[in-house]
């Protein structure tokens, strides 16, 4: 059980509760606080204008709404915003877009009847989700469309996906015997203004990308493994001399992935304490880039996700709606706190940087295929009869083509600013496109790095090593055989990568946290 409200939500919390399927419970004080909000607005709201209470919506503010027609403009603001397209978000990301919304909330700062803050809970313990567009939010003021869907659910109107089907609100909160929640100052403002779209889907792309350079680390491992590298270029001694903290780590991962390896050498064996006869070197006397820079360049993919990971925690343990509901200093502020512009920046600085994960699987990828750079596989690791079998040849259009998307959708997302609603939304964040992109970009990693792990599998079986790897990489290999059993003859590869990439998903490493 997750306890809510007791203190900051953590990504390991929202980690639990979305794969570990953890329940979540709310603490009786932060109750009370939403409750006191809640009075507090219901009594500062008489005879003010404050927006969103008595005033229509974004540009529309400057026009007043009757008290009798107060509750109605919250119903008539989420059905007419409801305006989303495209296809539905999956029911993962839903449910994080939901856990984001509830924290904020449950801030007390929102005026919102504790109503909403229970019944939110109850879609996440029941895995009923909204039907959430991928279209329609621009990112401030935050995910107006995309939670005008989520609110929409929450009035007992539209369809949420519940065991595996989409059904119309009505029927399942009949049957879970719940009550849809009612408008009674602000509600529909509160639910829709804010940034928990695109936060709960970063969250969900921070622990896949983590979880991906986990299995790149793997993988240059065990590339390094097949090629007898040198070790000192993952080396403490070389890497703590460059102070960024995120090589260190990497580095420190690739040694204790390859501790026990019989295949990497100590260049003091090989190169300094015996004298060399030779004026040309058949062995490389440094390797290419992508096997020996694996800390320098998976290194600030490392750190570009720890500062990412602050930056999401932070925001789903915020404010992010508008106004601000302060009882403790008897006020309501206006401004701006439903910009998303933190999550944006930080989506786009996570696709960047797991496109450049993704180019470094491909490369290593080629490394493996030409036989000309390696000098020690058949040309695209084929362990069948060249020119009649084709091995991996084909898989590897896939991953470069692929790869290509990634860097064409890496393209930053933050600055594509487009003013609209009447230019009252003037500078905008698209961080909701940003978290979509993302997601995609890591998805696609999945697939390359799945073909990459299949090739480097192919490799050990042909060169008939897999006793020498170290321990770590020998329990890596055996379990992925069981996704992927050796191949000599020509088959359909699709169901292999797609095998691949759901178990790559789905199971952890934990090299680097």
């Amino acid at each position: 059980m997750i306890i809510f409200g007791e203190d900051q939500i953590t990504l390991d919390e929202v980690d639990s509760i979305l794969f570990g399927a953890k329940k979540i419970e709310i603490a009786d004080a932060r109750l009370q606080k939403v409750e006191a909000s809640y009075d507090f607005l219901k009594v500062f709201a008489e005879n003010k204008v404050i927006y969103g209470v008595n005033t229509g919506f974004g540009p529309m503010a400057q026009y007043k709404v009757s008290d009798q027609d107060r509750n109605q403009l919250q119903y008539n603001l989420i059905r007419s915003h409801a305006a989303g397209s495209g296809k539905n978000i999956s029911e993962l990301y839903t449910k994080a877009a939901m856990i984001a919304r509830l924290n904020t909330l449950l801030q007390g700062y929102s005026g919102v009847h504790v109503e909403v803050v229970k019944l939110l809970k109850e879609l996440i313990n029941r895995d009923i989700n909204p039907t959430i567009p991928e279209h329609g939010g621009v990112g401030a003021s935050g995910d107006l469309v995309q939670l005008a869907h989520l609110a929409l659910n929450l009035i007992g109107e539209g369809e949420v996906l519940y065991k595996g089907e989409k059904v119309s609100t009505a029927s399942v909160f009949k049957e879970c015997g719940l009550t849809p929640i009612k408008m009674h100052i602000r509600e529909g403002l509160s639910l829709i203004n804010g940034t928990s779209v695109m936060s709960g889907i970063g969250l969900i792309n921070l622990i896949y990308a983590k979880n991906l350079l986990n299995w790149s680390i793997a993988a240059s491992g065990m590339i390094n493994e097949l090629v007898k590298t040198f070790d000192d270029h993952y080396s403490s001694e070389l890497n703590n001399v460059k102070h960024h903290e995120g090589q260190k780590k990497v580095a420190q991962a690739m040694r204790f992935a390859l501790n026990g390896s019989q295949l990497v050498r100590k260049r003091h064996e090989c190169l300094y304490d015996k004298k060399i006869e030779a004026t040309i070197f058949k062995d490389k006397v440094q390797e290419y880039y992508s096997l020996r820079c694996v800390p320098q360049i998976l290194g600030p993919v490392f750190d570009t996700l720890f500062s990412a990971e602050n930056i999401l925690v932070n925001e789903i343990n915020s404010v992010n709606d508008n106004p601000i509901v302060d009882k403790e200093n008897n006020n309501v502020y206006h401004g701006g706190n439903f910009h998303g512009d933190y999550v944006a920046l930080e989506m786009d600085k996570i696709k960047i940087a797991v496109t450049k994960l993704s180019m470094l699987c491909e490369r290593q990828l080629n490394y493996l295929m030409n036989d000309k750079i390696n000098n020690l596989l058949p040309p695209f690791v084929n362990l069948g009869k060249l020119g009649f079998n084709y091995g991996m040849q084909a898989a590897q259009f896939t991953a470069t083509s692929t790869t290509a998307e990634n860097q064409t959708l890496s393209f930053p997302m933050y600055i594509h600013s487009i003013p609209n609603n009447n230019d009252n939304q003037d500078i905008v964040s698209m961080g909701t496109n940003a978290a979509n992109m993302t997601k995609t970009v890591i998805e696609n990693s999945y697939q390359i790095i799945s073909i990459e792990l299949i090739s480097i599998l192919q490799a050990i079986d042909y060169l008939g090593i897999q006793d020498k790897l170290s321990e770590y990489n020998q329990k890596i290999y055996k379990d992925l055989r069981v996704i992927v059993p050796k191949f000599v003859e020509d088959k359909p590869l699709y169901g292999h990568l797609a095998n691949m990439k759901n178990y790559l998903m789905n199971n952890r490493l934990n090299l680097i946290k």
